[in-house]
């Protein structure tokens, strides 16, 4: 049998926002890699008794690709687990590239992102018609560089909705950017600290304010920054098309009630 690396997301850290298909592959996993340092240790609770549990939080990239090739050799399955979706700022570009010299077939199981754990947080949505239909998700350069035509400034000049990973150590210049790039003083700000977790943090303000409340708040890691106009009240935005009376389609056929399209029972 040959063996197998599934990339996890664990979702953002409640141990119940874990999938069933993460939780079905962590107890077929003969080994199971995971950031201590993010991930909730109750998800191990689906994996079964002998199962290899490696933290990955004290190992390099060579160290984890050392178990792949014995995954490899051996015919073992490998759960490498990461917090939230591990297509987002996961590394998870270089291991596919590490599997794929090993002739190691992987797979990747989507997690709940932070992001949408944010937007619960804050209980609204953040794609609101007539306000912001686009979301932009990005980081500021710290250790590592961000290409040239991707800057917060220029990012900002859009306007909408930016979610900002790995971005609250430096505040005062998260600030300064954002604000650079064209949002105004009063552009309605969000910081979510660890998203979903029993020690959860959210704070408002406006963009005027923000460096001083991530100062005050003690935040430096673990964090989401939301800023942009779905955040601000908007009880007069306009409605979604979809629901409209005035909005036909195959299921609700406009001023044709008798020939509304019956949906099977537990079909969307």
């Amino acid at each position: 049998m040959s063996g197998v690396v599934h990339f996890v997301g664990a979702g953002p850290g409640a141990p119940d926002l874990l999938t069933l298909r993460a939780a079905r592959v962590l107890a077929e996993a003969d080994v199971v890699v995971w950031a201590r340092s993010l991930v909730d240790p109750a998800i191990l609770e689906h994996c079964r008794p002998g199962t290899e549990l490696v933290p990955s939080d004290d190992r390099t990239h060579d160290d984890v690709v050392a178990i792949y090739a014995r995954a490899a050799e051996e015919g073992l399955r490998v759960a490498r687990v990461h917090s939230g979706d591990p297509s987002l700022y996961g590394a998870l570009h270089e291991q596919i590239v590490a599997c794929k010299a090993l002739g190691l077939p992987y797979e990747i199981v989507p997690g709940v992102s932070s992001v949408a754990a944010a937007a619960t947080a804050l209980g609204q949505e953040l794609t609101i018609p007539d306000v912001s239909q686009s979301l932009i998700l990005t980081r500021r350069p710290t250790r590592t560089s961000m290409p040239s035509n991707e800057t917060i400034q220029s990012l900002a000049a859009h306007g909408t909705t930016m979610v900002l990973f790995l971005s609250v150590r430096r505040p005062r210049e998260l600030q300064a950017d954002l604000l650079e790039g064209g949002y105004a003083e009063d552009t309605p700000c969000a910081v979510v600290y660890r998203a979903s977790w029993p020690d959860e943090v959210v704070l408002r303000c406006p963009l005027a304010e923000l460096a001083v409340a991530i100062r005050g708040a003690r935040i430096t890691t673990q964090a989401l920054v939301l800023v942009g106009p779905a955040l601000q009240e908007a009880p007069d935005a306009g409605r979604s098309h979809v629901y409209d009376a005035g909005y036909g389609h195959r299921y609700r056929p406009l001023g044709r009630p008798d020939r509304y399209k019956k949906v099977p029972r537990g079909a969307a």
